[in-house]
């Protein structure tokens, strides 16, 4: 395959950060924006990264998804919330036999994507990135940022590695991206949620950064209570997560820049939440198992009320 053409569907802290890079390093990219648009089409976007600020004076910016060319690769970097949307944005924008890249959080969103494109490929990718928007078309990039990359298969069944993912990953690991290759995509959508829904939900409920939840026994310990029970959904699905990876998810943040969660800058700016993609799912799979996850099940609960609330104060 020659070089590819990406699109990248939300051009926010997470899809303008990785677009941004792998234009750079001479991709071709083409980025989909709503309130941005004006700003980016003329100015291009600013990255303000700790491996080094740097402006793309020009991008290829659009405000509408049937203006856009079709991609080899298309990548998802809407919140989860708004994946309402792709029906009418996807169809439009991938190729035939064409690559449709999910770099979400949650679970169970591949098997949506499958529903709503066909003669496409999808690839699920985990992003351990700390990064937000500060202005419109002006990226902040605290910490991290690298991805693990796995490809779907029908119900979740382990695909190992295929020349696909391989293929993007060079181009992601030449923008300067770190990629980890994943065989089995649901155990690393399982990982991911190890880190999400503690620091996610609590940082929402307790108005907390990380480092505040770390500092704090009563949190901590909290936190990784309900780690362990992420790791016991993922074991009803026949995944298992060793407890030595809860440790290191603990450290990871104990390390990291203290941060403000994608979740908690939703609540703040009055947002809607991604409980159901990140909670939700996750219950329901575990559920459906018969196993019990109490205590996620709390956070759940009292994220939805939040979230009705955010829901109500828009409509008011």
């Amino acid at each position: 395959m020659g070089k590819r053409t990406y699109a990248i569907i939300g051009t926010g802290a997470l899809g303008g950060f990785y677009g941004a890079k792998l234009q750079k390093a001479g991709n071709n990219v083409h980025f989909l924006l709503k309130s941005d648009y004006l700003q980016v089409k003329q100015h291009g976007l600013l990255i303000e990264s700790k491996d080094g600020d740097f402006i793309l004076p020009q991008v290829n910016a659009y405000n509408d998804a049937e203006k856009m060319p079709r991609c080899d690769v298309v990548v998802v970097a809407l919140k989860t919330t708004q994946n309402h949307l792709l029906p009418q944005i996807l169809p439009s924008v991938v190729k035939h036999d064409g690559v449709v890249l999910v770099l979400q959080n949650g679970i169970g969103i591949e098997a949506e994507i499958s529903q709503i494109v066909s003669n496409t490929y999808i690839l699920g990718g985990l992003c351990f990135l700390c990064s937000n928007k500060v202005s419109p078309g002006h990226i902040h990039h605290l910490d991290y940022g690298q991805i693990a990359l796995g490809e779907y298969a029908s119900n979740y069944l382990p695909t190992g590695i295929t020349d696909r993912m391989r293929e993007i990953a060079g181009d992601f690991q030449n923008a300067g991206i770190s990629i980890e290759l994943a065989e089995d995509l649901l155990l690393g959508r399982w990982k991911k949620l190890v880190w999400n829904i503690p620091y996610n939900g609590l940082s929402v409920i307790l108005n907390a950064t990380t480092d505040e939840l770390m500092a704090d026994i009563h949190t901590c310990q909290l936190v990784k209570q309900l780690m362990f029970e992420v790791a016991a959904g993922a074991k009803s699905t026949g995944r298992i997560i060793p407890d030595s990876f809860i440790q290191t998810m603990l450290d990871y943040t104990v390390k990291m820049t203290p941060y403000r969660t994608s979740m908690k800058i939703d609540f703040d700016e009055c947002r809607p939440l991604e409980v159901e993609a990140i909670f939700g799912n996750s219950l329901n799979k575990a559920e459906s198992a018969g196993v019990n996850l109490p205590q996620i099940r709390c956070l759940y609960q009292q994220l939805q009320f939040l979230n009705a609330r955010i829901q109500n104060s828009v409509l008011t």
